[in-house]
């Protein structure tokens, strides 16, 4: 396994005191050392791993928690070992998660998406292929990084796929036609406009068995103490917060750009490349985007015992008295 992952990595000094593998490897009470995480596990790079690699990763993790590692293993590749383990793992269930659905792929898959809809907006069938594309790529990215502490069941998730979907269809088509007659740079702006209102249903709708029977909370330790539906409308309201901030530099300045460099009769001429350069122009602003939308709240979200249900509170304050004040969740992504 040490060879295996010395492949990726220069060699390092050897492990000195032991390493806390179950924590991301930056202070994540800041947004300097979320934003290295998050940089970290969405790597694009890591997606073109494969699954011995990956499991290999784990297995190493593994075996260092029981102080099993190979001889000569060293902090690096510990690291690296982490985070393929974070970037292709569920935080809560352990189990990897699909390809497609990967913080990791965001850049690669986001990038062709977006930069067909800010390409093909101007007629009905582009705009209803292009969005349904989109609302379904980021339906199986939000049932990926849900919190699997709470199950949902197929039909949820298909009455939220519609609904996210349709809502998306809806802003669009209707924006469309609003702005028909306003100028071209007004009509750029409509699937941007379209990823927003779709985000604010997606999510939340993708997620509702969170809002209903609230989301698992623990204490600083990780023990369950109960589940809180304020909790779930927290992390999702930041959740649907990084999403938009995810997308809006890159669907927000490059219609700009386009409408600038379309005042060039060179560039006028050759519209076969718009789309290949609107797909490039999103995937250069999603490399940054992702890790820092990511990072802009802790996965880890974190609640005052006091802001909790008041029957939760109670029974914490019944079994432990004082001893608890804030409690945690996993927010999702």
């Amino acid at each position: 396994m040490a060879q295996t992952l010395a492949a990726q990595d220069i060699a390092a000094a050897p492990v000195g005191p032991r390493l806390d593998l179950s924590q991301p490897r930056w202070d994540q009470t800041t947004f300097v050392g979320r934003l290295k995480h998050f940089y970290n596990v969405t790597d694009p790079r890591t997606v073109i791993c494969g699954d011995k690699q990956l499991y290999a990763a784990r297995d190493l993790i593994n075996d260092y928690k029981m102080g099993l590692e190979p001889p000569g293993t060293t902090e690096e590749q510990l690291w690296y070992a982490q985070k393929l383990y974070m970037s292709a793992f569920h935080p809560d269930s352990g189990e990897k998660m699909n390809l497609i659905g990967k913080m990791s792929f965001q850049v690669p898959g986001g990038m062709a998406i977006t930069g067909a809809m800010l390409q093909w907006y101007k007629t009905v069938p582009a705009v209803v292929f292009w969005q349904w594309i989109n609302q379904s790529f980021n339906a199986l990215v939000n049932y990926t990084n849900r919190n699997a502490a709470s199950a949902t069941t197929n039909r949820e998730i298909g009455m939220a796929y519609v609904t996210a979907t349709s809502g998306a269809l809806v802003t669009a088509l209707s924006l469309n036609s609003l702005t028909k007659k306003s100028p071209p740079l007004i009509a750029r702006y409509v699937p941007f406009a379209a990823v927003a209102a779709a985000n604010c249903v997606n999510v939340p709708m993708m997620r509702q068995k969170e809002i209903k029977s609230g989301i698992v909370i623990c204490d600083e330790n990780g023990k369950e103490l109960g589940k809180s539906k304020k909790a779930a409308r927290k992390g999702i309201a930041q959740v649907v917060t990084s999403r938009i901030v995810m997308a809006a530099p890159g669907m927000c300045v490059l219609p700009v750009i386009m409408e600038r460099l379309l005042k060039y009769p060179w560039f006028k001429r050759v519209s076969v490349l718009h789309g290949p350069f609107q797909v490039m122009g999103v995937g250069c602003f999603l490399i940054f985007m992702t890790p820092t939308a990511c990072a802009l709240f802790p996965q880890r979200c974190s609640m005052a015992v006091d802001k909790l249900e008041p029957d939760l509170r109670a029974s914490i304050r019944a079994e432990y008295g004082d001893a608890v004040q804030t409690v945690y969740f996993n927010k999702g992504l």
